[in-house]
């Protein structure tokens, strides 16, 4: 049977919202056939997950031991999945209904595409949500296609979270980069660059909004420019090297 992972990295004192993801991860049907398996990574010194993820059935917890940070965190879980499609989310975050059905339908409509970007809502702390629209219309795009937006603008046209990708182009990348920031970004320019994708029309996933949200801390803001010099250096390097 054909295996989709979900990849979710955590840290200690997420416990709460770790659960909830998990919650939703459980609600999803996925077409017949298919098998889904929650592989969740735990990154620092002192582990304290384990007990929320042991009440999922189909979930596998493991932890760093060490400090590694969300990057390598992320590799580490990737090292560890099994299936043939991996989606990615954030231990924050929250997958809607047949989220996972859409992701998997796209790719059997467009069996030439490596990934596919889902829309999202933020969800606010009071629990109402915020539509916005993303910058690149729903459908097919081509390789390449993102690179003029990045070169301008330092990012993605696409929310880096809640992508579902084919795990071999993720590893041939090199995984998620070795960024102080945006190394989703950094990880998905190279992707896009090099295969087509497709991006879904649905709202099929929640973008939390939260005091403990790391993106929302202060010193994330740190190094921010330096990470988008190295997205831009990224992309030239691979246009340079015309691999595709």
């Amino acid at each position: 049977m054909p295996l989709l992972s979900v990849l979710t990295a955590a840290h200690a004192g997420r416990a709460e919202l770790l659960a909830e993801a998990g919650n939703s991860v459980a609600a999803q049907q996925l077409p017949p056939g298919w098998e889904l398996e929650w592989v969740v990574q735990e990154d620092g010194v002192a582990p304290e997950l384990e007990r929320v993820v042991k009440q999922f059935p189909f979930a596998r917890h493991a932890a760093n031991l060490e400090q590694l940070g969300i990057a390598m965190t992320r590799n580490v879980a990737l090292s560890r999945i099994d299936g043939s499609l991996v989606h990615v989310l954030d231990s924050d975050d929250l997958l809607l209904p047949g989220a996972l059905s859409v992701a998997i339908a796209a790719f059997a409509s467009h069996p030439r595409v490596h990934w596919v970007a889902a829309q999202a809502d933020d969800l606010l702390s009071d629990g109402t949500r915020k539509s916005f629209a993303l910058e690149w219309p729903a459908g097919l795009v081509e390789p390449g296609a993102f690179g003029l937006y990045v070169e301008e603008r330092g990012e993605l046209p696409v929310h880096c979270a809640g992508l579902t990708l084919r795990p071999g182009i993720v590893r041939a990348v090199g995984g998620w980069a070795a960024n102080p920031r945006s190394e989703d970004t950094a990880m998905m320019v190279a992707v896009a660059e090099l295969t087509p994708g497709y991006i879904t029309p649905e709202v099929t996933w929640l973008h939390r909004l939260h005091d403990t949200q790391t993106t929302g801390a202060g010193s994330w803001r740190s190094l921010g420019d330096e990470s988008v010099l190295m997205v831009r250096q990224r992309l030239a390097a691979l246009r340079a090297t015309a691999l595709f």
